[in-house]
């Protein structure tokens, strides 16, 4: 009876000697197979066991020199491509949970079964097939959506800028310091290219109810001094919601000036041409948003509506001056403005008797706007100063608000609360203006 290993039960134990002697030569030829396998494996566990262990405190220093300088190249990075989609990221989609029509139902086990052949039945016949068709089968059917407000880059708006200023004649970017550009104001204070002057974004506002196959109106709003898109035009100075709640058949399109910055810059406004491109590129924009890919033309030749408020009225001022599209612009509207540049205004008005002006002020600007009204009439224009009735092809109104309006609140309240709103509804109860309005009794944001 044996007990493995070559052991034998009541025998006398075998030698390590003889029991070399009793393997065989393959048994021989394995055992030097596995000495040669543990021989080449005890390097490599060797240095496993150098990278588990302690770091080399020279080699640990390189690298924590490395990285700094990375992250400092990072950071760096980050702040030169400080840009508009940082500041002000694109809306996110709403959430919305798909309606009963277009959800998967919901299936049982038993509908997976076979079915009985009585119970199966003999499906309609259908017709046949149609791939295409040259003729449409059905009128262009606008697809249902909500107010749209977003914010759009374009080439051609105000800034980034890297023309002369007309008024010098010199470089617009007029200081330097390293490979920084900025521009020095009138105040003498500075402006960085990077920080202030390099936001191409339009907020543009399509109401609910807009069709553009009916006569409508673009209002082109140049905001003032200190003011971003998404905190001043959109959320304080509510121009969008203005726009909707008058019931006009009008969109918005409000192109970023200077960043937050006391600096009314026109940037490629100062530019001739510069409002006809800022028109053409927009209209691509605009047909992709209303949902109708073929508008494009038709908003390429919509009317006009410039609003300027506060120190907006310099683009405002070279827009009708070498814009390239005035006999587009239907009407002027100048909210506490009038700064300067009463030529370029006078000009316009004189030679666009189809349009209409209109000039609200305060104390600010009280002297300038009796200087162009005085212009105006030594022109042998007549002059309005007051808002009561509808503006006509023509109209120039001049009005001077009270002590009790502020300039900071003057887009939300001049005249009467919400001055824009009414500007459109007046204009919209003129047909010789062309601007028809869709929705009389939108309700107001603050109900919806």
């Amino acid at each position: 009876m044996t007990w493995g290993h070559g052991w034998m039960v009541g025998a006398v134990p075998k030698t390590r000697a003889d029991i070399r002697a009793d393997r065989t030569p393959s048994d021989r030829h394995g055992r030097a197979l596995r000495i040669g396998l543990i021989s080449a494996l005890v390097p490599l566990s060797l240095t496993l066991v150098q990278c588990g262990g302690a770091p080399n405190p020279a080699a640990l220093a390189a690298n924590s020199q490395a990285n700094v300088q990375v992250v400092a190249k990072t950071n760096s990075q980050v702040a030169s491509a400080d840009t508009f989609e940082d500041r002000f990221p694109a809306p996110p989609f709403k959430e919305r949970f798909p309606s009963a029509g277009e959800s998967f139902l919901q299936r049982q086990m038993s509908d997976f079964s076979p079915k009985r052949a009585v119970e199966q039945q003999p499906r309609p016949e259908q017709a046949p097939y149609k791939v295409a068709s040259l003729t449409p089968q059905v009128p262009y059917q606008r697809p249902p959506r909500e107010d749209l407000t977003t914010l759009v880059s374009m080439k051609s708006s105000a800034f980034p800028y890297f023309g002369n200023n007309p008024a010098s004649d010199a470089p617009f970017l007029n200081i330097s310091k390293g490979d920084r550009r900025g521009h020095r104001s009138y105040s003498g204070r500075i402006y960085w290219q990077d920080e202030t002057y390099s936001d191409s974004r339009v907020l543009v506002h399509v109401p609910e109810r807009f069709d553009v196959r009916k006569p409508g109106v673009i209002v082109v709003f140049f905001h003032g001094n200190g003011a971003t898109l998404e905190r001043d035009v959109r959320d304080r100075q509510l121009v969008p919601q203005q726009i909707t709640d008058s019931g006009a058949n009008a969109i918005l399109l409000a192109p970023q000036m200077a960043v937050d910055a006391a600096d009314s810059s026109a940037g490629k406004f100062w530019q001739a041409g510069g409002l006809k491109r800022f028109m053409d590129e927009s209209a691509s924009h605009l047909a992709r948003l209303s949902g109708d890919p073929n508008s494009a033309r038709a908003f390429a030749n919509m009317p006009i509506v410039i609003v300027g408020y506060s120190g907006g009225f310099l683009p405002t001022a070279w827009s009708l001056e070498v814009g390239g599209i005035s006999d587009r612009v239907r009407g002027v509207v100048l909210l506490d403005a009038v700064y300067g540049e009463m030529d370029k205004f006078a000009s316009w008005i004189e030679s666009h008797r189809s349009g209409f002006f209109v000039s609200s002020y305060t104390r600010y600007t009280a002297r300038r706007d009796r200087e162009l009204m005085s212009m105006l009439r030594q022109k042998g224009i007549g002059v309005s100063e007051d808002m009561d009735g509808p503006l006509r092809p023509g109209s120039v109104v001049f009005v001077e608000t009270g002590d009790g309006i502020t300039h900071r609140d003057y887009v939300n309240r001049a005249w009467t609360q919400y001055p824009l709103k009414d500007v459109l509804v007046k204009m919209s109860a003129t047909p010789a203006l062309a601007l028809t309005r869709v929705a009389a009794t939108t309700p107001s944001a603050s109900n919806r």
